[in-house]
Formats: structure tokens, C-alpha cells, sequence
């Protein structure tokens, strides 16, 4: 018995290709890349909140040594991630502020929260040595999208 060449050589030449499509992982590579730069200026930093809208907020850029405080309509306060109950706010505060008295504290206080949760936490800050504190609010144009 003898095979055919022939037609087993000619169909494996021209359906075969030892290149590899890029197009299809371009595609999504630009897909994600895109939905990424929309995302990521939605992102709040630490914990969610309700944050209280303002005409013209101004804007200061975030950096590694920005300190995140967050007071909850309930009350509860967050440095960075992490619960602390009032009175441990000034000794944590004072402990961060000896390790790192250059830091910038920015408070987020929820709109629907006491004003006198937020003030507390400011003069917290203000007694364990910060000098730049600052509040965060949000613009009006990004009120309705749920900040």
C-alpha cells in the first residue's frame, strides 16, 4: 500500500502557519488598558463614604505620605483601613505623628455624619502635632455617581 503524497503535502503547506496572530491579544490588551484609565480615577482611596459636594473643591495630588482618616455617618473612625475607636484616636495619632511628623492628614467625613464626629478627629490631629490637615469633598460635577 502507498500513500499519496501529494495531497497530504499540499493541504498541510497551505492551511499551516508557524506565525502567530497578535491582533486578537492587541485587542484586548487596548480594551483593558481603557477600562482601566476610566476606572481608576472613580476608585476611592480607604474606606467608602458619603462624601459632602462642593462647588469648586481644591484640588491637592494624593501622595504615600497623605494620612486617610475616615468618619463614618455613624460615627466610627478609620485611619487607613483600620477601625479605631475615639478614645485611642489622639494616643494612635500622636504615635503615627512622632514616626512621621511631615505627613498630611486628609479627613473624610460622611455628609449624612454629626459635624461634631468630623471636628473631633480634626482636633485630634491638630493636637498630636499635624500642621497640614486638610478635609476631602466632592465636586458637584461627580455628585450623582455614588462617591
Amino acid at each position: 500500500m502507498r500513500r499519496s503524497g501529494n495531497s497530504l503535502g499540499k493541504l498541510s503547506q497551505a492551511s499551516l502557519s508557524s506565525e502567530i496572530n497578535v491582533t486578537p491579544l492587541v485587542d484586548v490588551v487596548l480594551v483593558l488598558l481603557i477600562i482601566f484609565m476610566v476606572v481608576t480615577p472613580l476608585i476611592q482611596k480607604g474606606v467608602p463614604v458619603n462624601l459632602p459636594v462642593t462647588k469648586d473643591p481644591e484640588r491637592t495630588p494624593e501622595s504615600d505620605k497623605q494620612l486617610l482618616i475616615s468618619v463614618k455617618a455613624d460615627g466610627t473612625v478609620y485611619v487607613g483601613p483600620l477601625v479605631i475607636r475615639k478614645d485611642e484616636m489622639e494616643p494612635e495619632l500622636k504615635k503615627i505623628f512622632d514616626e512621621t511628623p511631615e505627613r498630611e492628614v486628609a479627613v473624610k467625613g460622611d455628609r449624612e455624619g454629626k459635624y461634631g464626629d468630623v471636628l473631633r478627629v480634626l482636633r485630634a490631629a491638630r493636637d498630636a502635632g499635624f500642621s497640614n490637615v486638610g478635609l476631602i469633598s466632592q465636586p458637584e460635577s461627580r455628585a450623582g455617581e455614588g462617591g
